[in-house]
């Protein structure tokens, strides 16, 4: 957050103007369901914090409104010592990446999680399945036969995300 606030610092009167004007065109929803749309400050952090996190570049100028497709379908797998996710459509389209969020592991009765954090993403244009055994291990330890780890997964492209696909998976072997 320090580095864009130092960035944005640095952007030009015309490139603060175009992300107020993209800010401007993104709406969001707070806690309690009521709709707002971003300032260009918000807009340029938004966008470079998920560029960084996807391991792409910053952007000074305001790119285009560009909202990728959110997965279809998402099936993880864990026999026989293996933790993957396949998942439709696959290929991902051309400059798109797949960012993928796991929670800790939890008991096998829970049914809603809120922790996500990023354990991988997958390079542009990647076919399905993707293998997470060894980022999640390295994130969260082994899984645990007879637990359950959450997932959410996020299509992005330019900085833009796409709505999650969520969901969990009891580990079975």
């Amino acid at each position: 957050m320090a580095a864009n606030s130092a960035a944005w610092r640095a952007l030009t009167s015309d490139q603060r103007a175009g992300w107020g004007s993209l800010g401007a065109m993104i709406q969001r929803t707070d806690a309690l369901g009521q709709a707002y749309t971003l300032t260009g400050f918000q807009a340029y952090c938004s966008i470079n914090g998920v560029n960084l996190a996807a391991g792409n570049a910053i952007v000074a100028a305001a790119p285009a409104l560009s909202t990728p497709a959110a997965l279809l379908t998402a099936t993880i797998t864990s026999t026989g010592g293996t933790l993957s996710v396949a998942y439709t459509t696959t290929p991902l389209a051309a400059s798109v990446k797949l960012m993928l969020y796991a929670s800790p592991q939890r008991s096998a009765g829970r049914q809603y999680e809120g922790d996500f954090r990023l354990i991988a993403v997958t390079a542009a244009a990647a076919a399905s399945p993707h293998n997470l055994l060894a980022a999640y291990s390295a994130r969260f330890g082994v899984p645990v036969v007879g637990n359950r780890i959450f997932f959410s997964l996020v299509n992005t492209i330019g900085g833009f995300e796409s709505g999650p696909l969520v969901t969990s998976h009891v580990i079975i072997t």
